[in-house]
């Protein structure tokens, strides 16, 4: 995988996410951008996909159980050639095929509708049974977030998959410390979330979800992994690489208008600059 064109996808991924938000004026940006680095090493390398097949049976899939990161998935789908990028500009809007949570019935390359947080863990265990069961060496991908780690049906998907040998399935928690209404340690204290897993059986990394070959280098560690599934845990920062969003204290949902979307448009595309200036 060449690091520099994957640290451009991610770029643009996050430029995409904050452009096609703002167009709604409001939205999940924090917990989009803090995912976009992993979504540019699975969609710009590592999964086994075919952007003109996007119901290919043997491909690999991505389950987003914390779908109010959608539109970073949207931006990656659409910058891989599933659909017309201005698609982008209809984001839950009445008609939309990309509603502001991932529904497979709309959008080409989406593999798995998002439920209740912490159900995705369940459909994710579903899906690699079923690819262990086809025999064609097809992995799944699971991206969770450290609040919906609240959620007792995480757990339990847990248990099961190690009980399983799921060693095809690769969840992500995306640690970025915040929730909904509040600081993860607040709502509630998960402790160290790699611990935790590690403690139900599961092969288990924690590193800086933000640099793209630490992440290359855990997809590969899990793939190494025999006979038992992985947890990345993914150490974010909400809102990630667009600082006036970071700075934001409750950044899951806002306003993304005005001032502050000229502002993040800005760094974006200076920070695409830069990289495609560096390449």
């Amino acid at each position: 995988m060449n690091i520099r064109e994957t640290e451009i996808f991610a770029a643009k991924i996050r430029l995409e996410t904050v452009r096609q938000i703002g167009v709604r004026g409001f939205g999940h940006l924090g917990g989009a951008l803090s995912v976009a680095d992993a979504l540019a090493v699975l969609y710009g390398g590592v999964m086994r996909i075919d952007p003109a097949k996007p119901d290919w049976p043997r491909r690999d899939k991505l389950v987003m159980s914390k779908g109010h990161a959608g539109p970073a998935v949207y931006s990656a789908l659409a910058l891989k050639g599933y659909f017309p990028m201005d698609w982008l500009n209809t984001l839950n809007q009445p008609g939309t095929r990309l509603p502001s949570h991932c529904d497979k019935r709309l959008t080409p390359g989406i593999d798995m509708t998002t439920g209740s947080l912490g159900q995705g863990v369940s459909t994710a265990i579903g899906l690699a049974m079923a690819q262990r069961m086809d025999a064609e060496g097809a992995r799944t991908y699971l991206m969770v977030g450290d609040g919906e780690c609240n959620e007792g049906q995480v757990w339990e998907g847990a248990m099961f998959a190690h009980h399983q040998g799921l060693d095809n399935l690769t969840m992500f928690v995306d640690n970025n410390r915040k929730q909904l209404d509040g600081g993860v340690d607040e709502i509630i204290n998960m402790g160290d979330i790699a611990a935790k897993f590690a403690s139900f059986g599961w092969n288990t990394l924690s590193i800086d979800g933000g640099d793209i070959p630490a992440i290359v280098r855990a997809v590969e560690a899990a793939h190494a992994a025999k006979g038992v599934p992985t947890c990345i845990v993914l150490n974010t920062v909400k809102g990630a690489k667009v600082t006036v969003v970071e700075e934001i204290e409750l950044n899951h949902h806002i306003q993304v208008e005005g001032e502050l979307l000229k502002a993040a448009m800005s760094q974006c595309e200076a920070a695409l600059a830069a990289l495609e200036g560096g390449a």
